[in-house]
């Protein structure tokens, strides 16, 4: 029989993809998800057998880690701000950066409700996700704000169908509009006035040509690329053509939120001072990297 120790000897043959670190994480990751053991149980009882068809799932998902396809691609779900969700190649896995991001946002919402309400909770304002992919951003705001009015916006139809599968598989309601936020026009002879959002964010694509080199092939090879890439001689074109909407789509006061190139951190703060914005705030993620960005609309 074979034990989860033998698991993890045979998974170290993904030194020819990964580090050590997440060789490790991943093994834990695809060991619980098919036994369904916790993964303390996992560390604690290594010579614990498992049966010849784990065994056997084990050793499939491995030949497909060894081409460099992500674990949460093989698995088709991954976990985001303790949340569930779904994943497949028409969206971004997301990240733990993008995590801080999402904290963000609602420490803000609690600092500006704080002599309105008692609890963030209790917000009530609209709330809009641009480039949403997964879902995983407009989700876990719905999940921890639940009477505020979320919307998401995404080129892709396919990456919608896999948000809105999220937003039932955590039991939120996200309104999802498919739509290209650089061709967006509202819609003529509408006798309804423009949505006036309180908090507009967007997690765009960021990565050129020159940061491609230096990324992960599992990475390039296997997510989206529309989600991922920008042409080197525009990167900010995305935040450019957002931060033209917000101005005309949030409150006065209203709060827009980005996830940023690092490369690009004060081209990004400069674009939103030309563009009427004030009380920039530049935020480095966990790792020490210029990653977000908060501004007001005047």
């Amino acid at each position: 029989m074979i034990t989860i120790k033998d698991v993890f000897e045979d998974y170290k043959q993904l030194k020819k993809v990964y580090e050590d670190n997440e060789i490790e994480a991943i093994t834990l990751l695809t060991i619980s998800e098919i036994t369904q053991l916790s993964k303390a149980s996992i560390k604690a009882f290594p010579e614990r057998e498992i049966s010849n068809q784990q065994a056997e799932q084990l050793k499939n998902i491995l030949t497909q880690l060894l081409t460099g396809r992500p674990i949460q691609y093989i698995l088709g779900i991954t976990e985001f701000f303790g949340l569930p969700f779904k994943v497949n190649p028409s969206v971004l896995i997301p990240r733990p950066e993008t995590e801080e991001l999402v904290e963000w946002i609602l420490s803000s919402v609690d600092e500006s409700q704080k002599l309105k309400a008692k609890s963030s909770k209790q917000f009530t304002g609209n709330m809009l996700d641009i480039g949403t992919g997964s879902g995983c951003i407009a989700i876990s705001l719905k999940k921890n704000l639940s009477n505020a009015l979320v919307s998401a916006i995404d080129i892709s139809e396919s990456a919608l169908q896999t948000a809105k599968k999220n937003a039932i598989l955590n039991e939120v309601d996200v309104n999802f509009i498919h739509t290209d936020i650089l061709n967006y026009h509202p819609a003529p002879h509408s006798t309804l006035p423009a949505p006036q959002y309180h908090i507009i964010v967007s997690n765009p694509p960021y990565v050129t040509l020159t940061d491609k080199a230096q990324m992960h092939s599992n990475v390039t090879d296997f997510e989206p690329h529309s989600a991922l890439f920008v042409p080197e001689h525009d990167p900010l074109i995305f935040y450019r053509v957002i931060a033209q909407f917000a101005q005309s789509n949030l409150q006065p006061g209203g709060l827009l939120f980005f996830e940023i190139n690092e490369s690009y951190g004060q081209e990004t703060v400069e674009l939103l001072q030309h563009t009427g914005f004030i009380n920039m705030e530049l935020r480095k993620d966990m790792s020490g990297r210029d990653r977000m960005i908060k501004a007001v609309i005047r």
